[in-house]
């Protein structure tokens, strides 16, 4: 499961995202606070220094990441790349998808 990150840097801290972020494609950095798998969808809680946002995974639309997310565990420390969305008006929190 381990990969090279390559080139890869983190764009923004979990804790900086915010509505004006929405649409942007962003890199997070950080270590899995929770990882919730729902079947087609799996929720992982990143954390860094900064604060925690919400990574979602959709099997139809990221399969390859999806299979990723459904391996991590509690303080693994992952990369992940997507599209920041808002969570639903009862969640009202950035979130960044995974795709």
């Amino acid at each position: 499961m381990l990969d090279n990150l390559g080139n890869l840097q983190r764009t923004h801290s979990c804790g900086a995202l915010r509505t004006e972020d929405v649409g942007k494609s962003v890199t997070l950095m950080g270590w899995v606070a929770r990882r919730r798998d729902f079947g087609e969808l799996t929720f992982i809680d990143l954390r860094d220094r900064d604060g925690i946002t919400q990574v979602v995974c959709n099997s139809n639309e990221a399969p390859e990441a999806h299979a990723k997310a459904k391996e991590v565990r509690g303080e693994y420390v992952i990369a992940v790349t997507g599209e920041v969305t808002l969570r639903d008006d009862s969640q009202p929190q950035s979130e960044a998808r995974n795709g």
